[in-house]
């Protein structure tokens, strides 16, 4: 059980230390490599400010800053609650995740990435 509990502590003290510091605030973070390579938001553009507004309770504030990131939450929740049952229970390690859920993960993640930075999925943009 170490290692799922450590993931949860790394986990609760990063989004502590984002909630605590502010990406709305210049200089904190640094900005991000595609963004300022292209001049287009990547699938993780607002996931700092996203993580912050959720630390502070703040649901639509969040889904506006990155709405496929905080979609993934539960997804991630999931996946570490079965991790922690299959430690607790004895039962080795878990099973692989499908190649079809991978695939459709990567799809999803690339759609988000596309349509956020077209004229009518700027409501995506963070």
């Amino acid at each position: 059980m170490a290692a799922p509990i450590l993931v949860a502590g790394a986990a609760l003290a990063v989004a502590a230390y984002v909630g605590a510091v502010d990406p709305n605030e210049p200089g904190h973070y640094p900005t991000c490599p595609f963004l300022a390579l292209t001049g287009h938001f990547c699938p993780g553009c607002g996931s700092l400010r996203a993580v912050h507004a959720l630390a502070h309770g703040r649901l639509g504030e969040a889904v506006g800053f990155n709405a496929l990131a905080v979609a993934l939450l539960p997804v991630l929740l999931l996946a570490w609650g079965r991790w922690v049952v299959v430690r607790a229970t004895g039962r080795g390690r878990p099973g692989p995740v499908p190649g079809w859920a991978l695939w459709a993960l990567l799809a999803v993640i690339c759609t988000f990435w596309l349509v956020r930075n077209l004229p009518f999925g700027a409501a995506l943009a963070p």
